[in-house]
């Protein structure tokens, strides 16, 4: 009796999975496309609201939100479904940026009124929150931004790069030091001393920087006291590389269809050039990568979900794992896409091109594959690199 409850429950779930990857699929294939992709990266705001708005129609800025604040409840195995599907057509909104990673930084403070006046606008399409953590190269490099104790609030003082989004963006999870350790603001782009300067990425979309002097933080602003403020962050950073890796899966497949197109129809010496053998066993290769990283997705994302949970050491190693593995995988996927299509892969017009440009900035987003082994083995003490 009881192994059929398990079946009926597992085959429910595969089938709620399978209706909701068709779903993002058909949505991708309806919305996206490198063509937008390419005309909105020369905005200020290289994404539309209009667009974010659908995404929250369909449940999917919400998706791993508590139902109790407008979301879906659902894991990372739907999230990284979604976002493998979204990836394939190139995505510019700040789905992963916005609603999974700084999503994640608010539901896990410990800041409920907070909560309460965020979430629900974030799952309806209506809020969209970055997250200002880095200083430096270095994903999780250390934290300079100070938070000093300001009467019953704080004064923040430092510097913040890589924000993303950062134009477009309603608000800002700033990470900043405090005596006490780690703690999390919520802070408006018109705060007063507040000044926001921008860098274009690789792939032609916005990265902010924010200099903050003195930006005082009332009490209802602080989303996660320092009691908890790392272990919040340190979930929520994990989350989100797990998406941003699912993310990079669905642009491998997007390059790699591309490609094999490219090679049926494009005629040389008489014949495709996809009948060359060669050319068929470098996409042999970079199949076999696309298929082991888009396994390494799907296992660490089932883990994260399962109902024993995870330890924060083994949540760490598994998702840079991931990262590692798929970085690496999409550099070299998009890379040798470019050099299959040839000259005409290196221009600007040929869409292939925005596959590797968003590789670029993917990889490196939250930490590249070098960082991420780094951390593995610092995590489990056990190898430098992904197995």
């Amino acid at each position: 009796m009881e192994s059929k409850t398990i079946s009926h429950e597992t085959s429910a779930a595969e089938e709620q999975l399978r209706l909701l990857r068709e779903s993002a699929r058909a949505f991708a294939k309806r919305e996206l496309s490198p063509r937008r992709y390419r005309e909105l990266r020369s905005l200020p705001v290289p994404f539309e609201s209009r667009l974010w708005k659908a995404l929250a129609e369909l449940g999917w800025t919400g998706l791993m939100l508590p139902e109790a604040y407008g979301g879906s409840g659902l894991g990372v195995v739907e999230s990284t479904t979604v976002m493998e599907e979204l990836g394939r057509f190139l995505l510019p909104e700040p789905l992963v940026a916005g609603a999974f990673f700084a999503g994640s930084l608010i539901t896990e403070g410990d800041n409920e009124e907070l909560k309460k006046r965020l979430l629900p606008s974030l799952c309806a399409g209506k809020l969209i929150p970055s997250v200002a953590s880095q200083e430096s190269l270095q994903a999780r490099g250390p934290i300079g931004c100070q938070a000093e104790n300001s009467g019953s609030g704080a004064t923040l003082s430092g510097r913040k790069r890589f924000v993303r989004p950062c134009s477009g963006a309603d608000g800002f999870v700033v990470c900043a030091t405090t005596s006490a350790g780690l703690g999390l603001y919520w802070v408006t782009p018109d705060s007063p001393g507040l000044s926001i300067s921008h860098e274009r990425s690789a792939d032609g979309g916005d990265a902010g920087v924010l200099a903050l002097d003195k930006v005082k933080i009332e009490p209802s602003s602080v989303l996660a006291s320092p009691r908890l403020g790392q272990a919040a962050f340190d979930k929520a950073f994990d989350y989100a590389l797990l998406a941003a890796s699912a993310e990079l899966v669905g642009l491998m497949r997007g390059a790699l269809d591309m490609t094999l197109a490219y090679l049926r129809t494009r005629v040389q010496f008489g014949k495709p050039i996809g009948s060359f053998q060669a050319l068929q066993h470098r996409a042999v290769d970079l199949y076999v990568q696309q298929e082991l990283s888009a396994a390494a997705v799907a296992e660490v994302a089932a883990q994260f979900d399962a109902e024993h949970g995870m330890s924060a050491v083994q949540r760490a190693a598994g998702a840079s794992r991931v990262k590692a593995r798929c970085s690496d995988a999409a550099l070299l996927i998009t890379r040798e896409a470019i050099q299959m299509h040839g000259a005409m892969g290196f221009t600007d017009e040929c869409d292939i091109g925005l596959y590797l440009k968003r590789a670029l900035v993917l990889s490196g987003w939250l930490g590249n594959s070098r960082e991420h082994r780094a951390r593995y083995l610092a995590t489990t003490g056990i190898g430098a690199g992904p197995q």
